[in-house]
């Protein structure tokens, strides 16, 4: 037995790195090459067609037939030069991965007479597919019979082309329906729930005084996390092959001791394909810029460049496939699961979340001009309140199987949904909180525990004007116990597991701060209407902010998340969401109070379809 170790030993010594063929060395040539965006649309449409097409897509209205045969022949044209033979339109069913269904651009004339040969994609077939939907885990939600399913281009995000060995065929992303108008994907709620952000974004945006901004979106970086051990071992491990983590076995010869992998050299042969994975990515215009060893041993991560969400989800979906085919090539084996391995550190996948106007600012950036806090704070009130009133969402977002291994260990935070903020910040909500003696004149309903009462009574501060000082990018500590942490410029979501859609946590994140935003609104035209204004004035502003934070503050915490004390606390003072398991994650979900949530906000609704498709995200 030992003869034969050492001999395997032996052999994954002598192998040598995996040399991938490149078209070109030149990253600025390569990088979106195998993609049909919008650089490509202007270049091959007529103007006027193209400013229909973006008419269309910035008003959401249907695309013209003609402009979308137009869309569809450039499409055909440009895939067919890179050697495509077919097309697909790829969608991401319920189950956690990517489906499609082939068609070839081949076409025979109808008469008997004449049976040439023509190539053909037309605009309706890049509008509309229809696989069958029956055999995907939301098939239950309807009849056995009742099978037909259809997928819908998303005009957001652009079209590419993935290489076999024998040639290239066309993804066209899309969305998957049923034929009743159910969502069966994660893209449907996500792209709704992206909408009703906009909307309740804009709505305050208004109101405080930004008339220029027309739309909003949520900003995604996502850092992926990964195992990689050779093939040979892989296979040789029945556990890794059928359920992706070990179950026999025993402890590994050196764990984590020391820690020295982390950030350590990368060994030749994992750079050869890590760098592999990257231009293939850089191809497919994913913009990945970061690679490292992870904490464990054969643990690794890559993390992009933020980019509009949905593009996002896009993107972390095709470099989990890039990822797995590209192991195999290189006689690797590429490990997503979440815990692959006991006793050593799991996998996560951090989701940098953020808000952005169409004007491109950020409304989680402090600034450094304190005139522009006044959207920073109130953007920031909301996001406190959703926290504290709908940790269950979000504690819902992360309970996938894989996940429940990694939560509350010393590579994940706990269970229990809180916000970290730092000590600066955290000092500026406390002193915008100080300026009222009593949190008894909130109108938020739904607020379940009675905060403490404050009774220094201080200056008006007024927002907008001196409200934050200028605040550095980094102005406090990382929190790694922390699931939602701020850190300069947006939100951290670290409790995500690393084979998950992005899609789910963000569709859920999206949903809970729309519906606090729009609360946010609701009240400041209340209070200006009951003030006899036609506009909320500083004072009504800082007055509503000031009432938000006080009652909905006891989410955030800045200290140690994997303490006892922290979980006493958390319970049994502050009355925060604390759903241990998977199960009572799931059973609270469809709580009357969610599902008024997602219907008020049109992303989901009661029927069925709202628990086989949120449930199974």
């Amino acid at each position: 037995m030992l003869h034969l170790r050492n001999k395997a030993l032996d052999e994954l010594r002598s192998k040598k790195p995996h040399s991938a063929p490149k078209k070109s060395t030149n990253v600025v040539e390569e990088f979106g090459s195998m993609v049909f965006g919008d650089r490509e649309l202007r270049e091959k449409l007529a103007p006027k067609t193209y400013s229909q097409f973006r008419k269309a897509l910035e008003t959401g209205t249907t695309i013209d037939a003609n402009v979308a045969d137009q869309i569809a022949a450039a499409m055909k044209d440009w895939a067919m030069i890179h050697g495509a033979t077919h097309f697909t339109h790829w969608f991401q069913p319920l189950t956690g991965l990517t489906a499609e269904k082939h068609d070839s651009f081949l076409n025979f004339s109808h008469t008997l007479q004449d049976r040439s040969l023509s190539l053909n994609f037309s605009g309706k077939q890049l509008i509309k597919g229809e696989p069958d939907a029956s055999s995907f885990p939301s098939g239950g939600s309807r009849s056995t019979f009742e099978a037909r399913g259809y997928t819908a281009w998303d005009m957001e995000s652009p079209s590419f082309l993935l290489e076999g060995a024998n040639g290239a065929f066309l993804c066209v992303p899309s969305a998957f329906a049923s034929w009743n108008g159910e969502s069966l994907d994660m893209k449907t709620p996500l792209l709704r729930s992206n909408d009703a952000l906009s909307k309740a974004s804009v709505r305050v945006l208004k109101l405080i005084g930004d008339k220029q901004t027309t739309s909003c979106y949520s900003n995604l970086g996502c850092e992926q996390e990964f195992f990689v051990i050779d093939r040979g071992f892989y296979l040789a491990r029945p556990d890794l092959v059928a359920c992706g983590r070990s179950l026999i076995g025993a402890n590994p010869a050196k764990g984590q001791q020391m820690e020295d992998h982390y950030f350590g050299s990368l060994d030749r042969r994992i750079l050869a394909f890590m760098q592999d994975v990257e231009w293939r990515l850089w191809r497919l215009g994913v913009p990945s810029t970061t690679r490292h060893n992870e904490v464990a041993p054969s643990q690794y991560e890559l993390a992009p460049i933020f980019e509009k969400v949905t593009l996002a989800c896009d993107h972390n979906m095709l470099m989990m496939e890039v990822l797995r085919e590209t192991a195999r090539e290189h006689d690797l084996a590429c490990l997503l699961h979440e815990k692959p391995f006991a006793g050593v550190n799991g996998s996560g996948k951090h989701n940098n979340w953020s808000i952005s106007t169409n004007s491109g600012e950020n409304m989680m950036d402090p600034g450094d001009n304190p005139r522009q806090n006044i959207k920073f704070i109130v953007f920031l009130a909301a996001v406190v309140r959703a926290i504290s009133l709908h940790g269950d969402v979000l504690r819902n977002a992360v309970a996938v199987p894989g996940n429940e291994h990694r939560l509350g260990a010393n590579e994940a935070p706990p269970a229990i949904i809180s916000i970290f903020m730092g000590t600066q910040l955290t000092e500026v909500i406390d002193s915008i909180c100080s300026q009222f003696t009593s949190p008894t004149t909130t109108q938020d309903s739904n607020v379940n525990n009675q905060p403490t009462k404050i009774e220094r009574q201080q200056s008006k501060l007024i927002l907008g004007v001196n409200a934050i000082p200028a605040l550095p990018r980094d102005a406090s500590d990382r929190n790694r116990t922390s699931p939602f942490a701020f850190t300069g410029n947006k939100f951290e979501f670290r409790a995500v597991g690393s084979s998950q859609s992005c899609a789910r946590p963000v569709t859920l994140l999206n949903a809970i701060v729309s519906e606090s935003l729009e609360y946010v609104a609701d009240v400041l035209e209340q209070e200006t209407k009951k003030a006899g204004l036609t506009e909320p004035s500083n004072d009504i502003i800082q007055s509503v902010v000031a009432k938000i934070l006080i009652a909905h503050k006891r989410c955030i915490f800045n200290g140690n998340g994997y303490s006892e004390e922290w979980k006493e606390e958390a319970t049994k003072v502050r009355k925060l969401w604390h759903l241990k398991t998977l199960p009572e994650a799931v059973r609270e979900f469809s709580s009357d109070k969610n599902v008024k949530l997602f219907e008020s906000l049109g992303i989901l609704t009661k029927k069925r379809s709202f628990n086989s498709t949120i449930n199974s995200l």
